[in-house]
């Protein structure tokens, strides 16, 4: 029998080495309440990670956990796969009350499966099906998921790597300012576009993240996605933005493509769309665009009830008004004059990049080994922080939306100290 003392013994001798955030974190969490996780030796953890991104609410929102325990209490129905159901029906109603409607779109909910990349997988083979054409451009250092059709428009070479197969039909182009100003914006994509002895199969769809989470926080400019909106329409190429990671308000609006003004012709979404960190993930297609056959695609836990109880409730707490997203714009706000200030004191030594929209940001590193000793020595002090970036250069803040002034401070305090040391060290 398993003691208090050895559950991370245990779980190093019985889980798979594929496993990575324990290494970074190694001690037992057992409870977790807003933005603090606490472990079984008493120890509380700030945490600037938020299931990366999936508990934009917070750990156990009292509000959101009253929904889910009375669903399971109340013997609701748990698994329904895509059966007519009263939580779904009123997810969907609200969703589009208090997301869609007052943002003037119009896009059809499908639920492709539990996570993400089920999100994406979709999307892809919608967008084939629709324009009969098989090739995708994907963006540098863009991240979209771990199963093989998300992971060909992923640009991680370490992940790709573990496909094991050859990735097809996508095509990589630079991202936004990944040569900086040397190169106009889509000069090259333009080009290969309409030359036709460039190679490029016409494509089916342009997938991209606005705001590049495990890339480095990499944030596009609103202008740059207005032309990249353009150039799809021009062309007749469908625009899948990725919002996994960047929606449900972590840039401030609830869809990170409202700054920019654009209509993607599909959106993905998943984390935390459930409010409660349940899975749940949704493809949203133009209406023209859903041309599925029923069936077509489909996946045995597309509908989990609880989470659209908890989801529903979610939509009513924090989108009814803006409050919320102007409280995450004036904390993105104060992050990024904090880390202006860190990157201003070390400016003779080393060049520090301040990155990043709403509650996604990031502080570019010289290299990765600094970005590590500066999480590590964050952990130490009492805060969970990771790092992004083709090599893990970046530090990379995701706190909950909801996460207090003061604990935010705090958090941005042990980040200061543990940066000044590894510069200095």
């Amino acid at each position: 029998m398993t003691t208090t003392a050895d559950h991370s013994s245990t779980t190093t001798a019985y889980e798979s080495e594929v496993r990575s955030y324990s290494r970074g974190w190694p001690v037992t969490f057992t409870h977790a309440k807003g933005s603090t996780l606490t472990a079984e030796n008493g120890r509380e953890y700030t945490d600037f990670f938020a299931g990366a991104g999936t508990l934009n609410y917070g750990h156990n929102h009292p509000e959101l956990k009253k929904v889910v325990i009375d669903h399971f209490a109340e013997d609701r129905l748990v698994h329904g796969l895509d059966m007519f159901t009263d939580v779904r029906s009123q997810f969907l109603e609200t969703f589009n009350d208090l997301i869609l409607a007052p943002r003037n779109l119009d896009y059809k909910v499908a639920f492709p499966g539990p996570g993400g990349t089920n999100a994406v997988e979709a999307a892809l083979k919608l967008a084939r099906k629709v324009t009969g054409r098989e090739s995708v451009v994907s963006f540098t250092n863009g991240f979209h998921g771990m199963t093989l059709g998300a992971l060909s428009v992923t640009g991680n070479s370490m992940k790709r790597g573990g496909a094991g197969i050859p990735l097809v039909h996508s095509t990589p182009m630079p991202f936004d300012d990944y040569f900086g100003q040397i190169v106009p914006d889509f000069m090259y994509l333009e080009r290969l576009l309409t030359d036709g002895g460039s190679g490029l199969n016409k494509p089916a769809a342009v997938i991209v993240e606005t705001v590049q989470g495990e890339g480095g926080i990499n944030a596009a400019r609103a202008e740059w996605l207005r032309g990249l909106s353009q150039l799809c329409k021009t062309h007749d190429i469908l625009l899948i933005v990725d919002d996994i990671q960047m929606g449900c308000g972590r840039t401030g609006g609830f869809f990170s493509f409202e700054e920019a003004g654009i209509e993607p012709d599909m959106v993905t979404l998943s984390k935390s769309i459930s409010g409660y960190g349940m899975p749940l993930a949704l493809t949203l297609i133009k209406p023209e665009l859903d041309i599925w056959e029923p069936g077509e695609h489909n996946g045995t836990f597309r509908g989990f009830a609880p989470a659209f109880a908890s989801g529903t409730k979610a939509f009513e707490l924090f989108w009814s008004d803006d409050e919320l997203e102007k409280s995450t714009i004036s904390k993105g706000a104060y992050i990024e004059s904090r880390f202006n200030q860190i990157a201003a004191r070390h400016a003779d030594q080393h060049e520090l990049v301040v990155k990043g929209r709403g509650l996604a940001r990031g502080l570019g590193m010289p290299d990765g080994e600094l970005a590590g000793k500066v999480t590590t020595q964050a952990f130490e002090e009492g805060l969970l922080v990771e790092t992004s970036g083709p090599d893990d250069e970046v530090v990379k803040l995701l706190p909950a939306l909801t996460i207090p002034d003061d604990q935010l401070r705090d958090g941005l305090d042990i980040i200061e100290k543990a940066v000044d040391e590894a510069l200095t060290a």
